[in-house]
């Protein structure tokens, strides 16, 4: 869908601006997958769509601190993800977050 303004969120659907709301949330260090962002946006079950917003609006986002249910980075940007969260902290492995607590 093409905006007058993509910059101007009031131009965004509900779901667009809810599911930025929960990314602007997020602070060096935090790393949460797709569903997450979706049941935080109100919407469970809606982590494709979380996806979309992503690569319509990534540039606006800290887009490196998402990734999949099973850790995993984003496919065909590990290396960059990967370095983003190393310099926020982050540990990653063969392509997935190594969780803090395990």
């Amino acid at each position: 869908m093409s905006r007058a303004n993509p910059d101007d969120r009031s131009e965004w659907s509900d779901f667009e601006q809810a599911v930025g709301r929960v990314l602007d949330s997020l602070g060096p260090g935090d790393v949460i997958t797709y569903g997450e962002v979706a049941a935080e946006a109100g919407h469970p079950g809606a982590h494709r769509a979380v996806g979309s917003v992503l690569r319509r609006f990534g540039g606006r986002f800290a887009w490196w601190r998402i990734v999949t249910s099973t850790g995993r980075l984003v496919p065909g940007n590990e290396t960059e993800q990967a370095r983003r969260l190393a310099e926020e902290g982050v540990t990653t492995r063969d392509g997935k977050v190594v969780r803090r607590d395990g």
